[in-house]
């Protein structure tokens, strides 16, 4: 049986998929598929779920619905995992930093940390190297 593909989630690519998905790149997109179909995993940092409310809280995304419930409603399937933050994490997120966006190296060191691909657009994490990149 082959293993369940698994990747980590960026901030802007769970928000694309929140918003329908048009913006998504094709394969991060058919992760995401297939996420909704349960034939594949997405780990959600916890840096990422900080982010999300930080941009609800200023205005700048609207979730439709509290923080809490837009969390509880995406884990509720089981192909999306949060991923705590580790102390581990803190300091590979120093080590790796990509740009000065201190979520941005947190997200990054998350799967590092699980040795995933992450989902991103983002052209310094792509560029760096450091991570195998899906979008």
């Amino acid at each position: 049986m082959a293993e369940t593909p698994a990747a980590v989630t960026d901030t802007h690519p769970l928000l694309f998929h929140a918003a329908g998905g048009a913006r998504l790149g094709r394969k991060a997109a058919a992760h995401f598929a297939a996420c909704e179909r349960r034939d594949a995993l997405l780990y959600v940092p916890a840096a990422v779920i900080w982010e999300c409310a930080l941009l609800a809280r200023a205005g700048r995304v609207n979730l439709r619905r509290s923080v809490r419930s837009f969390f509880d409603d995406l884990f509720s399937n089981p192909a999306y995992q949060p991923y705590d933050l580790s102390a581990g994490q803190v300091l590979t997120a120093e080590e790796m930093r990509v740009n000065r966006d201190p979520f941005d190296a947190l997200i990054c060191a998350a799967a590092h940390d699980l040795e995933l691909p992450l989902l991103t657009r983002d052209a310094e994490i792509r560029s760096s190297g450091l991570l195998r990149v899906v979008w």
